[in-house]
């Protein structure tokens, strides 16, 4: 529909340019028809001719001015709404918008274009406002509980247990702020693309099995039963980035399960590349949760719990190192039978990245 109304847009430019053209050369003829009966041909009819040509063209442009003239005052109203809303949006405003997108024909898709990035601006400001809250909401957390036990320690009747006890939760709670921060800025670094992605090959199931050994006190000290199956394997990745995703997956499930629970790695070799799998016997995951678990400072409270602590930005993280790799991540859970994170890593992953 809109090739065809842009074909008959021109033709009817054509022709009117036709139009315009032929009238004024019509009437150079008769006007030094005219001339020449009153004043005198010219002897030569080259000189005849030469001044109907000029005669011609002035015509034409004076009649060009005339429709330009006319014309200006609608082609103002015509580009007012577009400026009006450039102005808005450079001022903040993306609510901005240039209504009856037909009526500006071949600059439609232009008109479209100023609308479409009005609302993507709208959204990554909706984005950034709600970063700012979640962010001031997880660091005043922090910030009150040791302000309030750096209150209370000044009190002389303060048992040394007491004391002690305050002393650590100021510790753990400097702690929570010192990983916000952090992940903040690992995330911050990431997404700007200022990182060396560094892609070197190297035996993931030795890292995975590093990683747990490490972890070891931890899972120990809940009595958690930790099962690896981990297939000799080599990706090329960067092997820093992996290690703080395997890390904070492993982090998790030690949180969320309790004692008693079981946690199991597996690392296998598949069709598209390799697959790692972390699952748990922890609490679960609702359904209306699961959908939202890689989002930034996202926690499902059902499922893990608001008092497990944590700054929402664990699996953030997680995903935006699988995502420079090339890979995929996707949760699998149950409330009540647990919880399964997927990382599926492409064969090989080079130093470019999409």
């Amino acid at each position: 529909m809109k090739r065809a109304r842009k074909t008959v847009q021109a033709i009817l430019g054509l022709l009117a340019a036709f139009i315009f053209l032929v009238g004024s050369w019509t009437a150079s003829y008769f006007i030094l028809k005219a001339l020449f009966r009153r004043f005198g041909a010219p002897s030569s009819d080259f000189v005849s001719q030469l001044l109907g040509v000029l005669l011609g063209f002035f015509i034409l442009f004076c009649l060009g001015g005339l429709v330009s003239l006319f014309s200006r005052g609608r082609q103002r109203a015509f580009y007012i709404p577009i400026m009006n809303a450039i102005r808005r949006i450079a001022k903040g405003d993306f609510t901005a918008k240039v209504e009856d997108v037909e009526r500006y024909g071949q600059f439609g898709e232009l008109v479209e274009g100023i609308n479409e990035m009005a609302s993507e601006l709208s959204r990554m400001e909706t984005m950034r406002q709600d970063f700012i809250s979640n962010v001031s909401h997880e660091i005043q957390s922090p910030l009150t509980s040791i302000r309030g036990f750096a209150r209370a320690l000044r009190s002389e009747d303060l048992s040394r247990e007491t004391r002690e006890h305050y002393l650590d939760i100021i510790e753990t709670e400097s702690a929570r702020l010192s990983g916000l921060s952090d992940s903040l800025l690992k995330l911050s670094v990431l997404e700007s693309g200022s990182f060396p992605f560094e892609a070197k090959p190297y035996r993931l199931d030795k890292q995975l099995r590093n990683i747990l050994l490490a972890c070891e006190p931890q899972w120990m000290g809940k009595e958690i039963e930790v099962e690896a199956e981990l297939a000799e394997m080599t990706v090329t990745a960067v092997e820093d980035l992996l290690s703080q995703v395997w890390n904070n997956l492993l982090h998790n499930s030690i949180k969320f399960t309790p004692p008693g629970g079981k946690i199991t790695i597996t690392a296998r070799l598949i069709a598209t590349g390799a697959e790692i799998i972390v699952s748990d016997t922890g609490a679960g995951i609702s359904k209306e949760d699961l959908p939202r678990i890689f989002e930034r400072f996202y926690k499902a409270d059902k499922a893990r719990g608001a008092g497990a602590g944590g700054s929402g930005l664990g699996l953030s993280l997680v995903k935006k190192i699988v995502d420079l790799h090339r890979g995929e991540v996707r949760a699998e859970s149950r409330p009540g039978e647990g919880t399964e994170i997927i990382v599926t890593l492409p064969p090989s992953v080079k130093e470019e990245r999409e």
